[in-house]
């Protein structure tokens, strides 16, 4: 038992979306001084049970934590997905791994909620269960945009879309990414555009490669910046990577755990002729994402 008297909601929550946002608020505000707890996986269901249809991540485990913490919520238990894992009948989950391991005396559930094994752990079979087992239930209502409710896999088409505008109304907030900043090759400072560089998970679901203005997220403070995804074929390099361009900022970032935020595609990525046709359109650039992140 590692934890007692607690009120939980489960699922996989990828993107902690203003829907799942609803869910996490109402954890907390039933747990009152009592623990609030999201129970949630890592990798993917669909990883294991289905693999082919297995979805890049809007949020990875990390991700996940720090969006619930900002919502209130006490506690984020990552419990790995494995085979035996989806096995489990719904009660099984609920009455082993909810009631014994976590302690949960209130579950709150999503509308559309399956879980267990075939997902047959909808809300009525939970209610159901709640009766017999003697712990309180609450079902919150669907979160909507523009009369269809929220949900991951259309903020994910968003992304992957490259519209920015639809994800950030899905997910109350701008779509990102939390990283490590890793030492680059320097090509940047050799032409006066020092940046930061960071490698996405490959399980990270990204828009389309391009040149982005972005905000960057360091120790509580956001700063503006421009950011290229995807190869830099002026450099013959072919890997795909971010490289971030902070405005107004000096300092070494090496091993820093920062949060990009995509703001708006400025341009496609492209080869230039000379690495003077490359700083010539970075000025430009860099001009665009000032303007942007002004407005």
């Amino acid at each position: 038992m590692t934890g007692r008297g607690t009120v939980a909601t489960v699922g996989t929550f990828d993107g902690i979306h203003r829907g799942h946002q609803a869910v996490l608020r109402e954890v907390v505000r039933r747990a009152g001084l009592r623990v609030s707890l999201l129970v949630t996986f890592d990798p993917h269901p669909l990883e294991v049970v289905n693999p082919s249809a297995a979805p890049r991540l809007l949020t990875l485990s990390d991700e996940k934590r720090v969006l619930a913490a900002t919502v209130g919520v006490g506690r984020v238990e990552v419990v790995a997905f494995t085979p035996e894992l989806a096995r489990l009948a719904p009660e099984e989950f609920v009455r082993g791994i909810l009631r014994a391991r976590f302690g949960m005396e209130e579950l709150v559930l999503g509308y559309d909620h399956g879980f267990g094994r075939g997902r047959a752990g909808d809300v009525d079979m939970v209610r159901r269960l709640a009766q017999e087992d003697g712990f309180a239930m609450e079902v919150v209502a669907a979160v909507t945009d523009d009369g269809h409710p929220i949900s991951s896999s259309l903020i994910r088409t968003a992304v992957a879309h490259g519209d920015l505008g639809s994800a950030e109304r899905g997910l109350g907030r701008p779509y990102s990414l939390r990283g490590v900043v890793e030492r680059g090759a320097g090509r940047g400072r050799t032409i006066g555009v020092p940046t930061i560089n960071l490698t996405p998970d490959p399980r990270k679901l990204l828009p389309p490669d391009g040149v982005y203005a972005v905000r960057v997220g360091i120790d509580g403070t956001r700063y503006g910046g421009m950011m290229n995804q995807g190869p830099r074929p002026t450099f013959g390099v072919d890997a795909r990577g971010l490289e971030v361009h902070l405005f107004d900022f000096a300092g070494d970032l090496y091993g820093a755990t920062v949060t990009v935020e995509w703001v708006r595609r400025l341009r496609d990525t492209r080869t230039f002729p000379s690495r003077q046709a490359l700083v010539d359109q970075i000025e430009r650039d860099a001009i665009a994402a000032r303007t942007i992140l002004k407005g």
